[in-house]
């Protein structure tokens, strides 16, 4: 008991300390890396707690797709942030506003909230039972079939977030040609009718 607690200890402090990194530090680069940081860690405390699924998902998807992604994006980009931080003093009354909105449903879910009686004798006895079926088995049966409206719903908005995405990163620089395929296909059909009245007119000379 003594090694895991240890362990326990040992990922949750390094996790705590660098989300508190992402935040405190100035380089964005140097964020994106402590939070991948945080989420390594975060992986081993579901290993810990005997949810190795959650741990391969949140390494696979987050750590080795979306922030890697977001530190490329970070290191390509030609960002400004001292542009971005000139309007900062114009939006804080309101995002104090909202941050004291959050903070007060917070400490409303909290206090509020109620452990059920039968809480640990669920967690004792998982269904299904462990025997039976493995851990990646029994949360799929689970998310298919009870949850999949919420699952396609989680989808849809992953899809709209991606198309916001692009739609925000969408720059269109002066000095950079690009295709318009409407210009295209009039000038090919353009071509093609002055073509085919060439041919026609050198037939009729001919003939």
């Amino acid at each position: 008991m003594i090694f895991p607690a240890l362990f326990f200890y040992l990922f949750a402090g390094v996790c705590i300390a660098a989300a508190v990194m992402v935040i405190a530090a100035r380089n964005p680069v140097h964020s994106v890396l402590f939070l991948i940081l945080a989420f390594v860690n975060a992986a081993a405390l579901f290993i810990l707690l005997g949810a190795e699924f959650l741990a391969m998902i949140l390494i696979i998807v987050y750590v080795g797709a979306v922030l890697v992604l977001f530190l490329f994006v970070v290191m390509m980009l030609d960002v400004d942030f001292a542009q971005l931080r000139q309007g900062f003093m114009q939006y804080l009354p309101i995002g104090a506003f909202l941050g004291g909105i959050l903070l007060i449903e917070l400490v409303l879910v909290l206090v509020s909230w109620t452990i059920g009686p039968d809480a640990q004798r669920t967690i004792a006895t998982p269904i299904p039972p462990i025997a039976s079926m493995f851990n990646a088995e029994a949360l799929g049966h689970v998310l298919y079939t009870r949850y999949v409206y919420f699952f396609q719903a989680a989808g849809v908005v992953l899809l709209v977030a991606m198309i916001g995405a692009i739609v925000l990163t969408l720059r269109h620089k002066p000095h950079v040609k690009r295709q318009n395929i409407a210009d295209t296909l009039r000038s090919r059909r353009s071509c093609s009718r002055s073509a085919f009245s060439a041919s026609s007119s050198t037939a009729r000379t001919s003939s």
